[in-house]
């Protein structure tokens, strides 16, 4: 298990590339372009005076601040960094001018064709590689190039984790407006289990089967058109057929081969669902992996995905799985909805029982279809150590602890036995439930869970709770609303400590809760102690932090 490294840490002066960052010809918004909130303003490329030939079309482009591609046209790239969200930040060679591309890695030198146009800088798509990246090395798995899930698995995983954690310091500067000796920028946490790592997959059913170029160039247009896989890059409507993925377990694993083998047997009459005339029966399929916390072995859901409920339609896959190894819940969910979600309006059990258990920092889980649990559970158990780390909690049962975007309950539950009483707030009502049920299932009666949304709380929210020593807070993507922001300022725990997926909106929410922003009307009250990046998803762009602020 991985654990933080003791007494490893530094501020951000340490880091000189992080303030050199600033004196490059990349203009800073490029790196920050996917954020909703920007702090920061754009500078100003530079580019040499003398004047380069560069591969575009036979032309000879004057290197200079005015050069601008044009859409269509081919550019010889070199890729100096990754952005947040894994976009290769490119320059058209011998020149300051900035290209974004998907798939691009440091140190490649490549031909790209631009796709579009924006104010400071181009995107364009990786035609053909001149010269490989830097710690290149060999993907293990066959759909690395073109599925879109692991966009790093032929980087070095060293090297992957370094340059998140740049990402998040870079963030934090920038966006964050945090000065070198504002704060502690800890070391990123790796993950020691690179692959089959996920807890969850789920893959989607289409009529209609997604190749890459290179594979219709030697298709013979022969054999079935559907598939079940994941989405191609971007695309909501083509779907990559998948028969391994290495991010899941072995056991997930072969119930996805099983189900591969015979669901297209026109005698089982089932059809994919058309995202276009929105006819065809099966929609997704979820598959997840937890453990018998009795015996250590694994556990596995599978959940069809349905646009109706028509049970003898599944029952011939439900007889080919039922009994592989570990399957012990086989559910459906029914999502009459043109929507791409895979949760339903309604369930039922088709084989089994309708949850899986897991095993968290010492408690017990149970995991039905539609609940929320940490991806990776093996990095859970590093996380939420780090979490408790940071709480600072006294362990005397004398605080009050509010769990914000509680989900589960889980992080609350973990710190339950340490204090007084925990307050988890929450959107989804399965989650509540879920929250309610594993508090019972361990035997914490110190945990309260109750439904609302926290991007609409009304003036009167903190009388639903007293005062709390330690707030936790781990919104999704989109961060936290700047109304509860204001909350939190006016509460003024001693403490807070946010979990953030997304590192971007994590350093403008710091930026306003720990300085003033009179343009929001918000005064800010609380110093940024540290910053730990933990990796959650080798391979992938995604980062997770955990921010510890304390009331100044």
């Amino acid at each position: 298990m991985a654990a933080a490294p003791a007494a490893s840490f530094s501020r951000l002066h340490a880091r000189s590339w992080l303030w050199d960052l600033r004196n490059t010809a990349r203009p800073i918004s490029v790196l920050y372009s996917t954020s909703p909130i920007q702090h920061c303003e754009p500078e100003e490329p530079t580019t040499k005076s003398a004047e380069s030939e560069h591969r575009t079309n036979g032309e000879k482009v004057k290197n200079n601040s005015s050069y601008y591609p044009k859409r269509g046209q081919t550019l010889e790239l070199v890729c100096e960094s990754l952005a947040f969200k894994g976009k290769g930040v490119c320059k058209v060679a011998d020149s300051g001018f900035v290209v974004m591309c998907d798939g691009a890695l440091p140190g490649e030198r490549f031909i790209g064709r631009v796709t579009r146009k924006k104010d400071n800088y181009a995107e364009a798509k990786k035609l053909e590689i001149l010269s490989p990246h830097w710690d290149n090395v060999e993907a293990p798995c066959g759909y690395a190039s073109i599925c879109g899930g692991c966009k790093t698995q032929n980087l070095l995983y060293e090297t992957q984790v370094k340059l998140k954690e740049q990402q998040v310091y870079e963030l934090i500067a920038h966006v964050g407006k945090f000065s070198e000796k504002d704060v502690v920028m800890k070391p990123i946490v790796p993950c020691d289990i690179q692959f089959h790592y996920r807890n969850k997959m789920e893959f989607s059913f289409s009529n209609k089967k997604w190749l890459p170029l290179e594979s219709l160039q030697i298709d013979n247009g022969e054999g079935d058109e559907y598939a079940l896989g994941l989405h191609a890059p971007g695309f909501f409507d083509k779907v990559l057929n998948i028969d391994v993925c290495l991010l899941q377990s072995d056991p997930a694993n072969k119930v996805l081969a099983s189900i591969q083998n015979c669901w297209r047997d026109p005698k089982f009459n089932l059809s994919p669902y058309n995202v276009y005339s929105h006819q065809g029966f099966l929609k997704h399929l979820m598959l997840k992996t937890g453990s018998n916390c009795d015996n250590g072995q694994p556990e596995l859901m599978v959940n069809f995905i349905t646009s109706s409920y028509k049970p003898e339609l599944l029952k011939p896959l439900v007889e080919k799985i039922c009994d592989l190894p570990y399957v012990v819940s086989i559910m459906n969910n029914i999502n009459t909805s043109v929507s791409s979600t895979s949760v339903g309006e309604e369930e039922y059990t088709l084989f089994g029982k309708s949850t899986i258990t897991e095993s968290l920092r010492g408690l017990k889980f149970q995991i039905s279809a539609n609940s929320f649990f940490q991806t990776n559970t093996h990095q859970a158990e590093v996380l939420y150590k780090l979490i408790e780390d940071c709480a600072g909690l006294r362990g005397d049962g004398s605080e009050i602890v509010l769990d914000l975007f509680c989900g589960t309950g889980t992080i609350g539950l973990t710190l339950a036995k340490r204090v007084k009483h925990v307050y988890g707030f929450e959107l989804v009502d399965q989650a509540i439930s879920d929250a309610r049920r594993n508090a019972d299932l361990n035997g914490i009666t110190n945990a309260t869970f109750v439904k609302g949304d926290l991007n609409k709380i009304a003036d009167n929210f903190g009388e639903y709770f007293p005062k709390p020593d330690l707030v936790i807070t781990d919104p999704n993507r989109p961060g936290m609303h700047l109304k509860l922001i204001k909350f939190l300022l006016k509460l003024k725990a001693e403490r807070i400590v946010y979990i953030s997926c997304n590192p971007a909106t994590c350093a403008r929410d710091l930026d306003y809760l720990c300085h003033d922003v009179p343009e929001q009307n918000v005064k800010g009250c609380y110093h940024l102690k540290s910053v730990q990046p933990v990796d959650m998803f080798p391979h992938t762009p995604h980062i997770e932090c955990v921010c510890l602020l304390e009331l100044r």
